[in-house]
């Protein structure tokens, strides 16, 4: 293990950890979920929501440090299967949130951390384009000469997570406190993230 750490260039590890900063930056699935959550329910639910998200990450990294996002690429059928269930369950979230008139939490955000958390894992889970494409951006810094290929995705996945999840927790609460600003303006807001659900839903399966 040691060896390992110590063998990742300086150079590489900046552009690795640069790459990672941008990629989160960019809005995506967990983007979208993590903010929508924080202006339902506040702050403390949109941070539930990144940790959530970023259990799902886990799971993601520890399936391509297997192989086995390979082997998702390589079956059609089981990829499609992850996408439309996928899709469902967001779609499922955005039907509950325009239906939703009451106070901010209900409908459309979980009215509990835990409930986060869990939304937030199985909303990530469920999209397969995570796992691929932490399956095809990870890969490219590894090295097989320093070490064994599956414990440099290993690290560099830990890595990739450590900034990903500071930056969504930031998210999570900064969006919290923006719906805080809003309470008034409670139908607006469940609206605004029962498209957004939506739009998601819609994205998984036209992409």
């Amino acid at each position: 293990m040691w060896q390992v750490l110590t063998g990742f260039d300086p150079a590489m590890m900046l552009a690795f950890i640069g790459a990672g900063l941008l990629l989160n930056l960019t809005p995506g699935a967990d983007f979208i979920f993590v903010s929508a959550s924080g202006i339902s329910g506040g702050p403390r639910i949109g941070m539930a929501a990144a940790v959530g998200v970023n259990f799902g990450i886990t799971v993601h990294i520890l399936m391509a440090a297997a192989g086995v996002s390979a082997l998702l690429l390589a079956n059609p059928a089981a990829y499609s299967a992850i996408r439309y269930l996928g899709a469902a369950y967001l779609l499922f979230l955005a039907v509950q949130a325009w239906r939703s008139t009451g106070e901010i939490g209900q409908g459309r955000a979980a009215q509990s951390a835990y409930g986060a958390i869990r939304r937030g894992f199985i909303t990530n889970v469920l999209n397969p384009k995570t796992a691929l494409f932490i399956f095809a951006f990870i890969p490219q810094f590894t090295d097989p000469a320093i070490g064994p290929v599956w414990m440099q995705i290993l690290i560099l996945g830990a890595v990739f997570q450590l900034f990903g999840c500071a930056f969504c927790l930031c998210l999570g609460a900064a969006a919290g406190v923006f719906s805080q600003a809003l309470k008034a303006r409670v139908r607006i807001l469940n609206k605004v993230t029962a498209i957004l659900f939506g739009s998601l839903a819609a994205k998984l399966v036209i992409d």
